[in-house]
C-alpha cells in the first residue's frame, strides 16, 4: 500500500501557484486531488502524487524555490492534532520527541529526530528531516519539510533560535543566496542527510507558553484516534530501527521498550508476521548501507559506523552478502552510472 500524508500539507499551494502565474486547481485535478482536501483536517493524499504536484509546479512555473517559498506561508496547523500537541510541550526536547512519536498522523513517511552534530562540533547537534523510504525524497519535497521545520521551531522560540547552518541532500535546485535567506543560516548541499545544526542546549529550553493540560488533551487525542491503521508491528519496528540506526542502540529490548512491550512479546508478534527483529535489522541496515555507499562520498569507516556495525571489515561482509559486491566496487559502479 502506498504511503499517505495530511492534503494539509499542500496547504496554501493554490494562491501560490495562482500567483506565479498558473492554475492551482487544474494542477491538482491532473493528480485527482480534490481542492476542498487541502483545507481538511482529516483528507490524505498519496505522498507521491504530493512530491509529483510539487516538482511538477515547481518545473512548469520556472520557480526552483517553491517548496521554500510553500513553507513560508504554513506554520504547525498544517500538522493537525500534532500541532497542539508540539505548541503546548514544556520544552523544545519534549516537542521534537512529540513530533518523532506521532509524526505518523501526518505522515508515515517522514520521520524527525535529534542526532549527533554531522559535523563533529562540540556543543551543536543535528535535528534529521529524512523519509522512511530506501528512495530519497525529491528536493522539492525535502525543501519543503525541512522549511517548515525550521519555521516550526523559529515560531516556537519567538525568534531565532542560534541555528548554526543547515545540510540538504540535493545540490541547489534554486540560487544558494535564496537558502541563505530562508534558514538565516549557512546551507551545505548535496550533504548525505537534510538536517538543521542547532545549539546542543535547544532542547532543554522552554517552549514559551506551552500548557501541559492542553498538551495531555492532544496526546491523549492522538493516541486514541490515531492508532497507527494498517501499520503492522514489523513496519513500526522498521521504522524505529531506521530512526536509530547509528545514533541509539538497536537491541531488541531498546526497541521493545519504545513500542512499550516486553522483548519476548515483541519476537512473538514478528514472528506471527513472519519475519523476526534479527532480519528487520539486517533489512534496515543493508537499506542504509546502499544509500550511503552508492549516493554520498562518506569514507567507509563513517558508513560503518551509520549503520550501526563495529568494524569496516563487517561492513565489507555485509556487503558481499547483501550485494554480491564490496562497498569500493559499489561506490565505483554508481559513479559510472548517468545521473
Amino acid at each position: 500500500m502506498d504511503s499517505m500524508v495530511r492534503a494539509a500539507s499542500l496547504r496554501g499551494l493554490l494562491p501560490l501557484v495562482d500567483t506565479l502565474g498558473g492554475d492551482g486547481a487544474a494542477l491538482l485535478a491532473r493528480f485527482r486531488v480534490p481542492v476542498p482536501a487541502l483545507e481538511s483536517d482529516d483528507a490524505v493524499i498519496p505522498s507521491a502524487a504530493a512530491a509529483q504536484i510539487l516538482e511538477t509546479a515547481a518545473a512548469e512555473l520556472d520557480c526552483p524555490d517553491l517548496g521554500l517559498r510553500l513553507a513560508g506561508q504554513q506554520n504547525a496547523t498544517v500538522l493537525g492534532p500534532l500541532a497542539l500537541a508540539i505548541e503546548n510541550s514544556p520544552t523544545f526536547g519534549d516537542a521534537l520527541e512529540t513530533a518523532n512519536r506521532f509524526l505518523f498522523v501526518h505522515s508515515p513517511a517522514l520521520t524527525v529526530s535529534q542526532i549527533p552534530d554531522p559535523s563533529g562540533r562540540p556543543g551543536v547537534v543535528g535535528l534529521l528531516y529524512r523519509g522512511t523510504e530506501v528512495e530519497p525524497l525529491p528536493p522539492q519535497v525535502v525543501d519543503l519539510g525541512l522549511g517548515l521545520f525550521h519555521r516550526i521551531i523559529v515560531l516556537l522560540h519567538g525568534g531565532p533560535y542560534g541555528l548554526r547552518s543547515v545540510h540538504l541532500p540535493h545540490a541547489a535546485v534554486a540560487p544558494a543566496a535564496g537558502y541563505t535567506g530562508f534558514f538565516g543560516a549557512e546551507v551545505r548541499f548535496d550533504r548525505p542527510e537534510a538536517v538543521l545544526r542547532v545549539p546542543g542546549g535547544l532542547a532543554a529550553m522552554p517552549v514559551p507558553g506551552g500548557n501541559q493540560v492542553l498538551r495531555d488533551i492532544a496526546v491523549d487525542y492522538i493516541t486514541s484516534h490515531f492508532p497507527a491503521p494498517g501499520r503492522s508491528v514489523a513496519d513500526r519496528v522498521r521504522l524505529l530501527l531506521t530512526q536509530a540506526l547509528g545514533t541509539s542502540p538497536v537491541e531488541v529490548g531498546a526497541i521493545a521498550r519504545l513500542l512499550r512491550m516486553h522483548p519476548r512479546t515483541l519476537q512473538r508478534r514478528l514472528a506471527a508476521e513472519q519475519t523476526t527483529f534479527e532480519a528487520l535489522l539486517d533489512e534496515v541496515r543493508r537499506a542504509t548501507a546502499a544509500r550511503l555507499i552508492t549516493r554520498t562520498d562518506l569514507p567507509f569507516a563513517q558508513v560503518t559506523a551509520m549503520v550501526g556495525l563495529a568494524e569496516q571489515s563487517a561492513l565489507s561482509r555485509a556487503a558481499r552478502r547483501w550485494f554480491g559486491a564490496s562497498p569500493r566496487s559499489l561506490r565505483a559502479a554508481a559513479d559510472t552510472r548517468p545521473r
